[in-house]
């Protein structure tokens, strides 16, 4: 049974830090967050977190409020698997409900498929803005010698769907039967269709990270494939409606 609980003390940041490193592998004084900042962030009232097993820490998260009026998700980091991640998510949203915050947001990369399946089909939050190389190179072990583009999420939390999915009701979708193909996966490769359609799909890589390691220049097409189909989409005021087949965004015209 996970548990998730406010996080307060020093000593408690510093193993929520330990378990950031265990996940990310960052370079020697290069943490995404500090133990001050953790403390900081608080002590002023925003949101610390960690979800554990229980006595282990397994996942943990740190946001802060937004000069919109939507509570930021810095960082969630969690131990793969035993739906550790959708337990913070769901303690973040009840928190932020508590507190009137009827919005949250955060970045992921937009290449990774389970997170993009786990943001848009299981916690129905949606794409607002493409971010070309959002935070630079990155060195960690995971996003390394990649460009940090990445997608910024709204989760709206009192929208039906949210709702809906909260209530544990199904979230996968179909593939809408109009749709066409914008970016299609053949054989590993990004390759670029004509697409007129108001309904368009967008592919991501089987496993990015996994192609970093074996093919970086792969990892780097899709990258810039992604950039420029999904981005300029978006650019163009076009809006991503859901996730289908745990492979496609789902982006309306």
């Amino acid at each position: 049974m996970i548990a998730v609980r406010e996080l307060h003390e020093v000593a408690e940041f510093e193993r929520l830090l330990a378990l950031y490193e265990e996940i990310w592998h960052f370079e020697p004084g290069d943490p995404p967050i500090t133990i001050e900042l953790l403390r900081a962030l608080s002590h002023a009232g925003n949101y610390v977190a960690g979800a554990y097993d229980g006595e282990r820490l397994v996942g943990g998260s740190a946001a802060f409020f937004a000069a919109d009026g939507a509570l930021h998700s810095h960082i969630t980091g969690s131990a793969a698997g035993r739906g550790v991640g959708l337990e913070l998510k769901l303690h973040q949203r009840r928190w932020a409900l508590e507190r009137g915050v009827p919005r949250i947001t955060w970045t992921y990369d937009p290449l990774v498929r389970r997170n993009a399946h786990f943001n848009l089909a299981k916690l129905g939050a949606r794409p607002q803005e493409y971010l070309p190389c959002f935070y630079g190179v990155m060195n960690d072990a995971i996003n390394h010698g990649d460009e940090s583009d990445r997608l910024l999420a709204s989760w709206q939390l009192t929208a039906p769907h949210v709702e809906a999915l909260v209530r544990g009701e199904p979230h996968d979708v179909p593939r809408p039967p109009d749709a066409a193909v914008a970016l299609a996966d053949e054989d590993g490769r990004p390759v670029t269709r004509p697409a007129d359609a108001a309904t368009v799909l967008v592919a991501l890589p089987a496993d990015i990270e996994a192609l970093r390691r074996a093919d970086p220049g792969m990892a780097k097409a899709w990258r810039h494939a992604v950039r420029d189909v999904l981005g300029g989409l978006m650019a163009d005021g076009a809006a991503v409606t859901g996730f289908c087949e745990k492979s496609f965004y789902v982006v309306e015209r």
